[in-house]
């Protein structure tokens, strides 16, 4: 870790958002440690994915601090928090479907051959989109994509579009993704291979993961830190054994 740094990526102190009356997120602090596996979870409703958009600029707080990477961030919009390198991705992945597996990866990136200046002086930018091209095929090879490389989008399975979206989040360069339910309505057969993939990027790239999820038989294991929510609070965290064996965990789960 760089001297001066802080070991987390990403924290909130007291964030808070309502609609109307309702307290969706209800002065949540909570922190993600760099090059990490963080969980958020909870069941249906319980402002897991407001607490998202609220750290990402889709929503503007009404109270607290979101602080990326060392920079307050809090109320920025949602361009600016994607340039700094926080990233989501959504429960319905929405990639170009009419792209091939790698054009949708392409594009995520950024190409100096887009610039109208550079654009005719081919010889300046081609061996940069050469070195994008590659990095796209190691990208997807990580993912369980590469031999998907020139199928249409649409023409992936639901778990498959899911790491299609993962792919072009890593492929900006991202240092936090934020995962809103990658294996929600996927296969359980193929849900543990998205979390094995998901963490398995960890060593590869300098980037942290932010989880968010409900199903907790399935991704708990995967976590390195957890944090539960319910009716817009974090009622326990800790590590998955403690949160597995926490009774108020429990009884939200169970009943």
């Amino acid at each position: 870790m760089a001297e001066g740094k802080s070991e987390y990526i990403l924290m909130t102190e007291n964030l808070t958002k309502r609609f109307g009356g309702l307290v969706a997120v209800n002065n949540v602090s909570l922190r993600v440690k760099r090059n990490s596996m963080t969980m958020l979870m909870g069941p249906n409703g319980a402002g897991k994915s407001t607490f998202v958009n609220t750290c990402t600029g889709v929503l503007k707080p009404d109270g607290g601090r979101v602080i990326f990477d060392g920079m307050d961030i809090t109320g920025w919009a949602p361009h600016q928090v994607y340039r700094a390198g926080f990233v989501r991705t959504f429960q319905i992945p929405a990639p170009f479907l009419k792209l091939t597996v790698l054009e949708n990866v392409l594009a995520a990136m950024s190409h100096a051959g887009e610039n109208p200046i550079k654009a005719p002086l081919r010889s300046s930018w081609i061996g940069e989109e050469e070195e994008k091209v590659k990095k796209a095929f190691e990208i997807l090879r990580h993912v369980g994509l590469e031999d998907h490389w020139d199928k249409l989008a649409h023409t992936l399975g639901g778990g498959q579009l899911k790491m299609l979206e993962v792919s072009r989040a890593l492929a900006t360069g991202a240092k936090l993704i934020a995962l809103d339910e990658p294996i929600g309505g996927v296969d359980p057969a193929y849900a543990g291979d998205i979390l094995t993939y998901v963490s398995n990027l960890r060593k590869i790239w300098d980037v942290s993961f932010l989880l968010i999820e409900h199903r907790i038989d399935i991704a708990l294991p995967f976590a390195d830190y957890v944090y539960v929510m319910d009716r817009g609070r974090v009622i326990s965290q800790g590590t998955p054994d403690e949160v597995e064996n926490d009774p108020k965990v429990i009884e939200i789960y169970i009943g």
